[in-house]
């Protein structure tokens, strides 16, 4: 699910942040923000625009405010005519910059909004890319439950009343840690992170069948939730159904998709009688002796085959042996 967000909408969140102002006359709120990039146009002032990112916010600083000034009326104006006619959402100014009147009359003309920011360029961009990269960044909704286990987020997955709410406050119960329940917001974050976290409203309340809605931080404390949480594991809760398999050994690790990033996977069968939190707990403790280079099925392997190998080789040798 990407995200959009109208120029007016951004200019009012980020107007304490980034100390903004709109420029005078000028318009185009309704224009639309589809990423988080922002930059400088570079060569597009000159007139090359054979690369100019068109779909990004653009930033002017003191260097392209003393380079149009540098340049005869004439020229400037044609070369900001080419860079207003493309479709970019809005044109930031730093350092509370005046411009040339050339700039502002074109804004007008192509309908493109102009805010003018106080704070010197680097600051700008320090303040404005981590909000931007965490508006836009890719997100989705999962419906499951997700908890922080000894410090790997578990998100628990499957069909509905199949146990998962009860599952993770049974976790609680234990001492570990309430993310999120029902229904978990997910965003990426680089390349290969994805943040768990609750609905504003329902954070924190878990909904347990013949009982109701449970408010966890007012009967386990505040130390019993968390706000966000990476997801590192799925583990998806599956009815155990005569003739089922389930992996035995785990060297046939599998992987389920979420925004593009591959995570663990791991199907757990239920049974009467089998204690799903222990279960839990054990897998979390397993990521994390994973994550620091130690996979006892893989150690497991390795030792097997050595022993079968040594076996053939005695047996090689009694057989030279005897001939």
């Amino acid at each position: 699910m990407s995200t959009t967000l109208k120029v007016g909408a951004l200019f009012e969140q980020l107007r304490d942040l980034l100390e903004l102002q709109r420029v005078p006359g000028t318009d185009g709120l309704e224009r639309v923000v589809t990423g988080a990039d922002v930059s400088s146009p570079g060569l597009a002032l000159a007139g090359f625009v054979a690369r100019f990112p068109a779909e990004r916010m653009q930033v002017f600083g003191e260097t392209e405010v003393t380079y149009l000034r540098s340049l005869d009326p004439v020229t400037r104006r044609e070369n900001l005519q080419k860079f207003f006619s493309y479709p970019f959402p809005c044109l930031f100014v730093t350092k509370g910059l005046e411009l040339p009147v050339e700039v502002v009359e074109e804004a007008i003309k192509f309908e493109v909004p102009i805010l003018r920011s106080t704070l010197k360029t680097n600051e700008f961009y320090s303040r404005a890319k981590p909000w931007l990269e965490d508006t836009f960044a890719p997100q989705t909704t999962l419906h499951g439950s997700l908890a922080d286990v000894y410090g790997v987020g578990v998100l628990f997955v499957g069909q509905s009343g199949i146990g998962k709410s009860e599952c993770v406050l049974d976790l609680v119960e234990r001492g570990h840690r309430l993310v999120a329940d029902d229904l978990v917001f997910v965003r990426k974050r680089g390349n290969d992170i994805l943040l768990g976290r609750g609905h504003e409203l329902q954070r924190h309340y878990m909904e347990i069948r013949g009982v109701g809605l449970v408010d966890i931080p007012a009967i386990f404390g505040i130390r019993a939730v968390r706000q966000q949480k990476r997801i590192e594991v799925v583990v998806e809760l599956v009815e155990w159904q005569e003739g089922a398999e389930a992996e035995r050994t785990g060297l046939d690790g599998l992987t389920t998709d979420i925004l593009g990033v591959p995570l663990p996977r791991i199907t757990i069968l239920l049974n009467p009688g089998k204690n799903i939190t222990v279960v839990a707990e054990v897998i979390a403790m397993h990521h994390l002796l994973k994550w620091s280079g130690i996979d006892p099925a893989e150690r497991f392997n390795a030792a097997l085959i050595k022993q079968m190998r040594g076996k053939s080789e005695i047996q090689r040798i009694l057989r030279e042996d005897h001939e």
